[in-house]
């Protein structure tokens, strides 16, 4: 066994090793320099995901971890234009880089906004307690070197301060003009006590993207975030987002991934202020073969009287694959947690596949936890009432997919917003006409 480990570690080294020749820190302030020594030295001691790790057993980390991005043949996305006609603040990266002329000012009632590459000079910031804190402590009891990586060399990103609830949400828009771009960014955001904000992302921010994303939530804070990564569909992409809860504070996250060769969403939350709530939730559509998705969730209940819901809905076709897996660790003392888990897919033929491994791990005795997980194929009596009132077949099915997907997308508080990702799901599944 001794043995078996010393290669694993070994492995894991060998694939850093192969990586680290195109990384580069970035210089800073003594503060963002510390941190990002830091997340080097804890990378260095983990070493780079391999097929191997206990998490990464339903997805292929080497898009991730490979010296040099996959070429990925550019596309029309679409899926920036998400929330058109909504009012809101934009600030645009394009590959992996601040692009000033397209972004508006960074300036907003009730939130400080600046650029991480330009905080990052200052001797001494309010992010400091928060860059690189959060990852370190969603390291345990899981290693993810691909965040410690980000910590350690993204090059910019936003660093967002919401001192009261926010005029408009801040939309963050990722585009791309090059077939080999490797981004990685990492944005901090703090909502102060009472404060409230929300962050909109669209789009792919590189060939190859690494983010992160942490947030702390202050006490009766509420952060809200919606995001649609865009039909990019040579794209590879991993992001962490790490979020801290404080009492009476609201998390509420949905992503709606449409198709992507290869991506994998991680969030990690710990909820250790009494009567938090925190939400994730992720609609997937997803089409061909070369298509692979994972939601990877770890949510901490450190707290009492506190709520977590995780809801996941795929649409799996021409081969497909989604991955769904999502732990719910209760701790002692969190009494009278109310934890609720279900991941779902809707497999349209034979060929595609859905992995889920739903966790609950519990050392409190008054608690209301569940998990469900299910897989399926379309209802043929419901396909057949469709069909016998004039539905043509085509639209039917669609009519059934957008169904199986709106819980999911009910998971966003905002109307308005809510309405946004539905209209750009009837766009995609040709129910325009509906609208």
């Amino acid at each position: 066994m001794a043995i078996k480990r010393a290669q694993l570690k070994q492995q894991k080294q060998d694939a850093l090793a192969a990586r680290q020749p195109a990384l580069s820190m970035p210089e800073g302030g003594e503060w963002i320099t510390a941190a990002r020594k830091d997340a080097a030295g804890r990378l260095d001691a983990m070493g780079l995901p391999i097929r191997r790790d206990e998490y990464w057993k339903y997805t292929r980390p080497d898009a991730f971890t490979s010296a040099e991005p996959v070429a990925a043949a550019l596309a029309d996305d679409a899926g920036t234009q998400v929330f058109e006609g909504v009012d809101v603040l934009t600030v645009v990266f394009r590959d992996g880089a601040f692009d000033a002329d397209a972004s508006d000012a960074l300036a907003l009632d009730g939130v400080e906004i600046s650029r991480l590459a330009d905080a990052a000079q200052a001797d001494i910031h309010w992010a400091k307690d928060i860059y690189g804190a959060l990852e370190t402590a969603g390291q345990d009891p899981v290693e993810r070197p691909l965040a410690a990586l980000n910590t350690a060399y993204a090059t910019d990103g936003l660093v967002i301060r919401a001192t009261g609830a926010a005029a408009k949400p801040i939309h963050v828009v990722y585009e791309r003009s090059s077939d080999t771009s490797d981004a990685v960014l990492h944005h901090v955001i703090k909502v102060e006590e009472g404060a409230s904000v929300t962050l909109l992302e669209t789009g792919a921010a590189g060939a190859r993207a690494n983010t992160v994303t942490e947030v702390a939530i202050a006490d009766t804070a509420a952060f809200h975030h919606v995001r649609s990564q865009g039909r990019d569909q040579e794209r590879q992409l991993v992001t962490h987002m790490f979020a801290r809860l404080g009492s009476e504070s609201t998390f509420k996250s949905f992503t709606l991934t449409p198709n992507g060769k290869m991506t994998r969403n991680e969030c990690i939350m710990e909820l250790t202020g009494d009567d938090a709530i925190a939400h994730v939730a992720g609609a997937l559509m997803a089409d061909g073969k070369d298509v692979h998705q994972d939601d990877t969730i770890f949510i901490t209940h450190d707290a009492v009287n506190c709520e977590s819901r995780q809801v996941f809905k795929k649409v799996l076709s021409n081969g497909a694959t989604g991955v769904f897996q999502g732990k719910i660790l209760v701790k002692q003392g969190a009494q009278k947690t109310d934890g609720y888990q279900i991941s779902q897919s809707l497999l349209l033929d034979e060929d595609s596949q859905f992995l889920a491994k739903p966790e609950l791990e519990i050392y409190a005795d008054d608690v209301a936890c569940s998990h469900g997980s299910t897989s399926g194929a379309i209802d043929e009596d419901a396909l057949y009432y469709l069909r016998a009132r004039g539905v043509p077949k085509r639209k039917a099915q669609d009519l059934m997919v957008l169904a199986f997907l709106a819980e999911a997308v009910d998971e966003i508080e905002s109307e308005e917003l809510r309405e946004a990702i539905l209209r750009r799901i009837r766009a995609w599944l040709d129910l325009e006409d509906d609208l």
